[in-house]
């Protein structure tokens, strides 16, 4: 790729591939005050007890660097509750200042030039730019037909003969919600231990199929698992993240972070968000419930759809997608146009909130649909 703005002759010139490269975006800026359902984030806020923690920081821990064991621990036995485990330690967690770094910090430890990233397609956008970043080879996989199966026999193809140093799975995946059974992506990691296979579950709550419950990571190194407190605990604007693997392979991981990437107030909100799973497990299931209601009222309406796991769904209108989004937000409502996406082409990404914000999203998309026909 050739970035569309080249440096003149008397700035100095950075690494090939980062001059080749064109950066991940997204549309971050006026998305304040309005109904956000574009970017899968949680969208009533997090748990009281955050705020009134974050309210409780005092001057003292604002002037002293963080701290992130305790944070660990807090996190491995949180995780090992809902598996009804002891097998995680803080040692099997890193944290990074979002799963956004996590992901970076993989590629820069274990990516290599020349050697070969592997992945699906269409997925999240963030992980090819990190593969140029290395100045590595892309393989992308395309899901399968307009259910966007798993192209499993693709996939185990490509280990075998492109042994590929770094695999992502995106589980379900951003943006079709296609999920790979987790059972299978064991099978996988057995079968191609040479290549790091890093699963990103930012979404696993609302599909209820983690490899957490069956993987043993001194029997399979080379599986990594990323986890956030964005999507569900709503943390998205304090950005942290987690890799869950073998503490060799976190060690390495980490090693290429800062010390102090993630600042004190999202290891203090991060503290508190754990500490009330009892409001993450309710906002789950209201999103779970609203998905069932829009799933059902989009086949009533007759409106092409594509709804499998995730807090997310795909949606195909009749008139232009552009007109459709400009319509919505002027409506104070922001969705994700899919334009030049990889086979969803021509659709919108909507997140699920809460019933009720769906109603709202619902009667204003028929609305937009109504006035532009």
């Amino acid at each position: 790729m050739q970035h569309l703005n080249p440096l003149s002759k008397d700035i100095p010139r950075a690494r090939l591939e980062i001059e080749r490269m064109n950066p991940y975006s997204a549309p971050l800026e006026g998305r304040r005050n309005l109904l956000r359902l574009d970017f899968n984030e949680n969208t009533i806020g997090p748990s009281p007890k955050v705020i009134e923690a974050i309210r409780n920081i005092t001057s003292k821990e604002i002037a002293i660097y963080p701290e992130y064991r305790g944070l660990k621990e807090a996190f491995a036995a949180s995780l090992n509750s809902s598996l009804h485990s002891n097998s995680l330690t803080f040692n099997h967690i890193g944290i990074f200042n979002g799963v956004d770094a996590a992901i970076h910090s993989i590629f820069y430890a274990y990516g290599d030039r020349g050697k070969t990233f592997l992945t699906t397609k269409p997925t999240f956008g963030y992980y090819n730019p990190c593969a140029n970043m290395q100045g590595m080879k892309i393989t992308e996989i395309p899901y399968e037909g307009r259910s966007f199966r798993f192209p499993l026999q693709q996939i185990s193809l490509a280990l075998q003969n492109l042994n590929p140093k770094i695999l992502i799975i995106c589980n379900p995946n951003n943006p079709t919600g296609t999920n790979l059974d987790a059972k299978r992506i064991i099978q996988l990691a057995h079968e191609s231990p040479q290549t790091l296979i890093v699963i990103d579950e930012l979404y696993e709550a609302f599909l209820g199929d983690s490899i957490l419950p069956i993987v043993n990571f001194d029997n399979t190194p080379n599986l990594v698992v990323l986890r956030s407190l964005s999507k569900t605990s709503g943390l998205a604007g304090l950005r942290i993240g987690f890799a869950i693997g073998n503490p060799e392979v976190i060690d390495r991981i980490t090693r290429v972070t800062g010390p102090y990437d993630i600042n004190s107030f999202a290891v203090t909100a991060a503290f508190a968000a754990i500490d009330d799973q009892v409001y993450i497990d309710k906002y789950v299931a209201e999103v779970l419930k609203a998905r069932l209601w829009v799933k059902k009222e989009m086949s009533k309406e007759k409106i092409e759809h594509h709804l499998d796991s995730g807090n997310y769904f795909l949606l195909w209108p009749k008139q232009s997608p552009t007109a459709i989004e400009d319509h919505l937000k002027k409506s104070g409502i922001l969705v994700r146009n899919m334009k030049n996406k990889y086979s969803i082409d021509g659709s919108l990404r909507v997140s699920i909130g809460t019933t009720d914000q769906m109603k709202l999203f619902f009667k204003m998309y028929k609305n937009a649909v109504k006035s532009l026909h």
